[in-house]
């Protein structure tokens, strides 16, 4: 897995959404995801949002995921 892979996943959940990811280790990742959806939820339903995203390849393939999320 590696961050354009991840980077696709996220848009692809949630089209629109400007997405930002880094990490080159391959298993170690951060990303910012700004999406129009985030409006009005809290922070933790954001996140929930982006892991949905990346389905089981969360612990698997992508061991760790630093999310910074807003609304835009």
């Amino acid at each position: 897995m590696d961050k354009h892979a991840i980077k696709a996943l996220i848009e692809a959940g949630l089209p629109g959404a400007i997405v930002t990811v880094n990490g080159d280790d391959g298993q170690h990742f951060e990303a910012e995801v700004i999406c129009a959806e985030f409006a009005g939820k809290p922070l933790l339903a954001q996140h929930r949002m982006v892991y949905a995203t990346l389905g089981s390849k969360m612990g698997n393939e992508i061991h760790a995921l630093h999310l910074r999320t807003r609304a835009a």
